[in-house]
């Protein structure tokens, strides 16, 4: 086999192969021999098929394997050779012609292909003692448990049938009819609907109308659908409701207490300050943590600059584009809304897609170099997060990645990242510093280094993260005269 070297510019290979017909002769001679005593002709007894005649009926589909095998299994093995990691999976491209393709199949010419790829690039690591980085951390007071613990109590709340008229705050079970121009709409009728008054989970307007109520009246309402409305036949339209009440409930006091704690499962007022304080300090640490890892990723960005396989930018770019794309358009607004162009756009999410490619190359080298490893546990664990996402989906999910090339990956990419960040954690110099809860939440001003750097100059379009943050399945709220279902939930 002759392995010759076509181009070599920058990160770009290019190599043609060259297997003679001779050896691919002998090597479809020994696989003839080996099914000479395996195969039955009509006319010949087992083994005793004249050699000649057994090449004519099976020497071209023989050869025609061979020459799958050696397409499949030579590129890696030639790479191995050069001390070269393809980027992507290498191209492969062989003749078209059907005579020489005829040719190669009789062992009548050479078996030439080639490869096209980019290698990934050598990485030399830098000390990183010199980085350093501040660990925002908040001290979580009593007044935030309280506060946090008398929302979820506000969930769990009890009500009691009042007589009188409907007050702010208290639980109204209502009947409605939605019309547009006098025309019930999909979705706008719903019956023993309970509603708590002020709870702004309806549309402007709905709530306070209902306000001085009592059981068993009726009445008519107007509201206007607001203009952002997810509903496009519904967005900026004049609606009116046929409201009929049918309970009203007073809501009882909520007080911290084991009682409440019992309420929600726990052992004690206690236990359930103890969990509520243990959820903050995780939230607040998932913001920390994801500081931290943007500083020393600029850090990072700073200290490496080569040149990145175009292949993997181009990937990377489209899925970020896809992404942004997405957002415009359910937001439905233009690259204008933004005060940008689609142009300038593309070349700023350009940037942001090599900047992720490099650091991913760089974090991978890292990590290999520091002996990180990700665990079958670990991505056990991971898996079970997925199905648990997608409840009554388990099934497609697991087949998903037990038979699509390349998925497992995506379940173990972050998981290691995150580890090596560990690892950098372990050599930067870190120091930690006491904030606000106000100061950990807000944004730096000129924003993430993974989206807004790099981004338009409105946040709106700027989500380039938002398809590993976003739950595109989350359930809707089944009434359009509701929010959406992000402002319904429980805190």
């Amino acid at each position: 086999m002759q392995v010759i070297e076509t181009l070599a510019e920058g990160l770009k290979r290019e190599l043609k192969v060259v297997i003679p017909a001779k050896d691919m002769e002998a090597r479809m001679n020994e696989r003839l021999a080996e099914t000479k005593d395996k195969v039955r002709i009509n006319g010949f007894r087992p083994g005793k098929v004249p050699f000649a005649h057994l090449k004519k009926m099976y020497g071209k589909s023989i050869m025609a394997e061979l020459v799958n095998e050696l397409v499949r299994e030579k590129p890696t093995e030639i790479l191995s050779e050069r001390g070269e990691k393809s980027a992507t999976q290498p191209e492969i491209a062989m003749t078209e012609n059907e005579a020489e393709a005829d040719k190669i199949l009789s062992a009548e010419a050479d078996f030439e292909f080639t490869l096209a790829y980019e290698i990934i690039p050598a990485i030399e690591l830098k000390d990183v003692s010199g980085i350093k980085v501040t660990r925002e951390v908040v001290d979580i007071d009593e007044a935030e448990v309280t506060e946090q613990i008398l929302k979820i109590a506000e969930n769990a709340r009890t009500y009691e049938t009042k007589k009188g008229k409907a007050a702010n705050g208290d639980r109204v079970t209502i009947d409605y009819l939605g019309k547009v121009e006098g025309v019930a709409f999909d979705g706008g009728k719903d019956e023993d609907a309970e509603l708590v008054l002020g709870s702004n989970r309806f549309i402007p307007g709905f709530e306070e109308q209902l306000v001085g109520l009592k059981a068993g009246d009726e009445k008519v309402i107007n509201v206007t659908f607001p203009a952002e409305y997810p509903a496009a036949n519904l967005a900026g339209k004049e609606a009116t409701f046929d409201i009929t009440v049918k309970d009203v409930a007073a809501a009882a006091a909520v007080e911290i207490n084991d009682d409440l704690a019992t309420k929600l499962g726990l052992e004690s007022a206690d236990k359930l300050k103890e969990v509520v304080r243990g959820q903050i300090e995780s939230q607040y640490g998932s913001m920390t943590r994801q500081k931290v890892k943007r500083q020393i990723l600029d850090q990072l960005d700073e200290l490496y600059q080569f040149d990145t396989p175009q292949r993997l930018v181009d990937a990377e770019f489209d899925n970020i584009w896809r992404q942004i794309n997405t957002d415009l358009e359910q937001a439905g607004k233009t690259f204008a809304d933004e005060d940008t162009t689609e142009e300038e756009a593309r070349g700023e999410y350009r940037k942001l897609a090599e900047r992720r490619v490099r650091l991913g190359l760089v974090l991978s080298e890292i990590g290999e170099k520091a002996g990180v490893q990700v665990t079958d546990e670990e991505m056990q664990r991971s898996l079970f997060e997925q199905l648990r996402q997608f409840p009554g989906q388990e099934k497609q999910i697991i087949d998903y990645f037990q038979k699509t090339p390349g998925a497992a990956a995506s379940l173990r990419a972050p998981i290691f990242e995150e580890k090596v960040v560990d690892h950098l954690l372990s050599e930067v110099k870190v120091t930690d510093k006491t904030v606000s809860k106000e100061e950990l939440m807000a944004d730096d001003e000129e924003g993430t280094s993974e989206t807004k750097k790099a981004a338009p100059k409105k946040k709106a379009a700027a989500k380039a993260d938002a398809a590993e943050g976003e739950d595109a399945a989350a359930p809707k709220k089944k009434a359009p005269a509701k929010k959406k279902a992000a402002d319904d939930s429980a805190e």
